[in-house]
């Protein structure tokens, strides 16, 4: 599995395979169930993750207990809260398993080593938080003042992923709808003669 990481860190074409070979000792397996916790919010966040296999959810907890989920992350994605991360606080939110899952995780401070021999980490994690930042975009623009049935088209068009591996409570979190508007939506898109 270690090989999935090593690929993706070759793809990005910013480090040499010498430099690949180095960095991947310092990433760790951590065999993850199904609805296991890689990051608990409110505990400190010690570890950036690759997804070598399967799938994550981030949420944070409302006053209720409710989870509200923004984002989702699945193979060759890498899983942190990065702000926390970089500032050794504590997480914001939770980073939970939705399915069985390997990551590859490194440690808070095997990666300021990691950082200070190999230079070009800086731009792969300027690289990978581009990305979240784009991702988080992507979700105000799409996701916000839209109704149930113009955000699931919008799942189905640009992230089927989601419609094929998240669960229907976990979707319509996401989404922030009800999980009963989501299968109303669902039912007028896949059945409009039904409902």
């Amino acid at each position: 599995m270690i090989d999935v990481l090593e690929n993706y860190l070759s793809s990005t074409r910013v480090l040499s395979t010498e430099e690949v070979n180095f960095s991947v000792q310092f990433f760790k397996p951590i065999y993850l169930k199904k609805g296991d916790f890689f990051i608990r919010e409110n505990e400190s966040c010690s570890h950036i993750g690759f997804i070598a296999r399967g799938a994550v959810k981030a949420y944070a907890l409302d006053n209720e207990g409710k989870e509200n989920i923004t984002c989702f992350k699945f193979e060759s994605d890498f899983a942190t809260s990065f702000p926390e991360f970089v500032a050794h606080k504590k997480s914001k939110k939770s980073f939970r398993t939705i399915e069985n899952t390997i990551i590859y995780a490194i440690s808070y401070s095997d990666y300021l080593y990691l950082l200070d021999q190999v230079t070009a980490w800086n731009r792969v994690i300027k690289s990978v938080m581009e990305m979240e930042y784009n991702q988080k975009e992507r979700y105000m623009l799409n996701y916000n003042n839209r109704s149930a049935i113009d955000k699931y088209l919008h799942i189905l068009s640009s992230e089927p992923i989601l419609v094929q591996r998240v669960s229907t409570q976990d979707l319509a979190s996401y989404l922030g709808i009800t999980q009963r508007s989501l299968t109303r939506a669902k039912g007028k898109i896949h059945c409009p003669n039904i409902v």
